[in-house]
């Protein structure tokens, strides 16, 4: 009995006092981030239809060598949304340690499709081109964003110059390969046809496509699901079942072509979950999701 006596005594002294709250450090994590970046804010890296195309770098300040970094595209149907409304949603890979650049891009008041989906490709152009600058690593380059700034996502790190969509302007004739090494694609379209008539009708798509001839052809040609092939990038898609304006369908379709031609990829399903809005617990697992498969990827 002293024996025991003896042995629940030490286990007792050697857990921590249930007293004792852990101390936490007020503003810590907010400091830390605000005085390990550096901003520069509303660089032209693109002019077409009498519109500067602008992005902004959050670079992390003392880096050692080349950074990881995300490319992060707003949504808004290509008919609306801005980048400065899409900065809170850069905190999670701030907190990661990824130098991000926030992006935009014409939207459909100023050109029609495929205007965004040529400046996101120069704006990932771009991002190359001044990796030593600002010590990006670009065999790290994470593209992402929600809606239609998921396919943007999507479909900036799916193209392959033959899709006739690169288009160098003069200040850059280097012309290098564009890849990117992960898309993580936040309940974006697919299938942009799909929306353009029948149950699954958006005005935001049919406004973006215009009314011309080819508008089928377009539709297809700036569809994600249209360059599925083996040598993509893994890809990550968060998608609700209740998504009232991309339909759930597109994120599975997606899936399974992935699946399909061997492409690393996971989709998270976010039960009864509609266009964004998801739960604290939701998103806590979703970004538990996107650092594992970063991780998994060694982008991490």
């Amino acid at each position: 009995m002293r024996l025991i006596a003896v042995v629940l005594l030490s286990l007792w002294i050697a857990l921590p006092a249930p007293c004792q709250p852990q101390a936490v450090e007020p503003f810590g994590w907010a400091i830390d981030i605000q005085q390990g970046y550096s901003t520069v804010s509303n660089i032209t890296y693109s002019v077409a239809d009498g519109y500067e195309s602008k992005l902004d770098v959050y670079a992390r300040r003392s880096a050692t060598g080349p950074v990881p970094t995300v490319i992060n595209i707003h949504g808004g149907g290509w008919v609306g949304g801005t980048k400065e409304g899409n900065t809170l949603q850069l905190l999670p890979y701030l907190e990661l340690g990824f130098s991000i650049v926030n992006v935009e891009y014409r939207l459909a008041r100023v050109a029609l499709a495929p205007a965004a989906v040529e400046d996101c490709r120069l704006a990932l152009r771009w991002v190359m081109k001044n990796a030593k600058v600002y010590n990006f690593d670009t065999t790290r380059i994470v593209v992402t964003g929600g809606s239609a700034g998921g396919h943007l996502a999507l479909i900036t790190g799916m193209l392959d110059s033959t899709a006739g969509f690169d288009a160098p302007r003069d200040w850059d004739q280097t012309n290098p390969v564009l890849k990117v090494a992960a898309v993580i694609n936040w309940f974006g379209i697919t299938d942009v046809k799909d929306l353009l008539s029948g149950p699954n009708r958006q005005n935001y798509a049919v406004s973006w496509i215009g009314n011309g001839k080819d508008r089928e052809e377009l539709a297809t040609r700036v569809s994600p699901l249209s360059y599925v092939r083996k040598d993509l990038p893994p890809i990550f898609t968060i998608h609700g079942t209740s998504d009232q304006l991309v339909p759930y369908s597109h994120a599975t379709r997606l899936h399974a072509a992935l699946d399909k031609a061997g492409v690393p990829n996971r989709l998270v399903t976010i039960p009864n979950g509609k266009h964004g809005g998801f739960t604290r617990q939701e998103m806590l697992q979703i970004y538990t999701g996107i650092k594992e498969f970063l991780t998994q990827h060694k982008i991490l």
